[in-house]
């Protein structure tokens, strides 16, 4: 049986320790039509990275490859919080508990967060976030074992995040399955990452862009190899 409505429902609530954020109870209010409409594929950028260790390579043109998400970041909340009488916690000690350390990301009820999810492909590996909470931060990783199928939760009338107007012939909402693979080798917080975010974003780096500052309402957020790699690298680094 899966855990009943753990996940964030229709967005991310800001991090409380994130004084740039409004807090809020649905991730970045955008018309159903106009999100329905974006492509389910993440967008694929490019950036121009000053920082010597993290510079991309360039191809035989000169010009610098374009990027492709191939990373995610999940919000989860590890504390209590009651949604229409369902406590909705689930923290990364909750994914452990569960069979084989797996479970399905269901209950996200953003389009953008949706079309995220809908992109993920078997085997990639996702940060583990706990947010709403007295100190967020990423705490474990885990891995994608089950792409894309229907969110069971929007067909239950008693789960949370029940939908009306979603039909089984055509679902509007996505899940997918995730894997523990392991704990961080350290907490790594909210704040440690922004203050890498700005020093980036000043002077360039792979972090000046990273979308959990620049789209922080996103309970699924996409990652490229850079982000990814610097921020593991921070569990290595001793805590500032």
């Amino acid at each position: 049986m899966p855990w009943p409505s753990r996940k964030r429902d229709k967005g991310a609530v800001a991090d409380k320790k994130e004084p740039d954020a409004k807090i809020a109870k649905t991730e970045e209010e955008t018309s159903d039509k106009e999100e329905e409409e974006k492509s389910a594929k993440p967008p694929a950028g490019s950036s121009k990275s000053g920082w010597k260790n993290w510079k991309k390579k360039e191809s035989e043109s000169g010009e610098e490859s374009k990027i492709t998400y191939c990373h995610w970041l999940l919000k989860s909340e590890p504390e209590s919080r009651l949604e229409k009488g369902v406590d909705v916690k689930f923290s990364v000690d909750d994914l452990k508990a569960q069979p084989n350390q797996t479970t399905c990301w269901d209950g996200v009820r953003n389009y953008q967060a949706r079309n995220f999810l809908r992109s993920m492909k078997l085997g990639q590996q996702a940060f583990f976030y706990h947010s709403n909470c007295k100190e967020p931060g990423i705490v474990a990783l885990v891995k994608i074992v089950k792409e894309a199928y229907p969110d069971h939760t929007q067909f239950d009338q008693k789960d949370p995040h029940y939908d009306s107007t979603s039909r089984k012939e055509n679902p509007k909402w996505s899940m997918v399955d995730v894997q523990f693979v392991r704990m961080t080798k350290r907490f790594i917080p909210l704040s440690e990452i922004k203050a890498h975010h700005l020093a980036h974003k000043a002077d360039g780096g792979p972090l000046k862009d990273m979308m959990l500052f620049t789209r922080q309402r996103l309970s699924i957020q996409p990652l490229t190899q850079e982000e990814f790699d610097f921020v593991l690298s921070l569990e290595e680094e001793k805590p500032h």
